[in-house]
């Protein structure tokens, strides 16, 4: 075993290269190999130039490699050449089997450590002027999955069609039809939905429409995986600001960095 064996588990962000942390900086730039996923913006691996990269993501119906082909990849990489980096998109530990990982890891006796990263289920929609909570909007939020380890439609999301709470779904895309269908269920048709595909990277697409909508507007602009569907009252935020932003244009001026 290499005398310094670790696994460093490192949140990436949403996908823009600019939102990831300056520790996630530190420990790419530590690294010996770096395991990278789907979701991960591939110009982060600049930040480790020397490091062995290997790319192990996952796309719905086609595998670089098995889950536990990832993690005996991680055990060989550690012995053999020391520190580890599994960049992960998002937050490692929302939806990101990032402490399956480590507590694989550990089995084997390698040191692991965690850097939390910026999760899209929160950046995404805030860089869309989409906030999560709103006073009089919505004093709460769901994450969920779309769809779980059987490929099924998590049944938190009948649930959090029934509350008055933002419902943020990953994961979902391919599901849309089943949560349309019981948030009409509940009497939600016009209730605000977003629908935001490769959120903060530069070929962002977003739909806006309605529960009832939603779907023709998918279809006419061709949205589809890897999106984040955000529904709730706090749609209607972006509208306004959107609204704010045409007639104070002169006033606001350039609002990106």
């Amino acid at each position: 075993m290499y005398n310094q064996s670790k696994l460093t588990v490192v949140g990436a962000g949403p996908g823009d290269i600019d939102l990831i942390t300056i520790k996630a900086v530190k420990a790419l730039e530590q690294a010996a190999v770096v395991l990278y996923d789907a979701l991960v913006n591939p110009d982060l691996l600049s930040y480790a130039p020397q490091a062995e990269h290997i790319f192990v993501g996952k796309r719905r119906g086609c595998y670089a490699y098995q889950q536990e082909q990832i993690n005996d990849l991680i055990v060989s990489r550690a012995m053999t050449h020391g520190h580890v980096v599994r960049l992960k998109g998002g937050d490692p530990f929302v939806f990101g089997r990032g402490a399956e990982e480590m507590e694989y890891a550990t089995k084997f006796g390698i040191e692991v450590a965690m850097v939390p990263g910026i999760s899209s289920s929160l950046a995404v929609p805030a860089a869309q002027h989409i906030p999560v909570t709103k006073r009089g909007s919505s004093e709460s939020f769901w994450v969920i999955t779309g769809t779980t380890k059987a490929h099924k439609l998590s049944t938190d999301i009948p649930l959090a069609a029934k509350s008055n709470a933002t419902v943020v779904i990953l994961m979902g895309m391919s599901k849309l039809a089943q949560i349309v269908a019981l948030f009409k269920g509940e009497g939600k048709a016009e209730t605000p939905i977003a629908i935001i595909q490769n959120g903060t990277r530069v070929d962002e697409k977003v739909g806006i429409g309605t529960i009832a909508s939603i779907e023709e507007i998918v279809a006419k602009q061709a949205l589809t995986n890897p999106a984040i569907i955000i529904i709730g009252e706090v749609v209607r935020h972006r509208e306004r600001w959107m609204q704010y932003i045409q007639e104070n244009e002169q006033l606001v001026g350039h609002t990106d960095f």
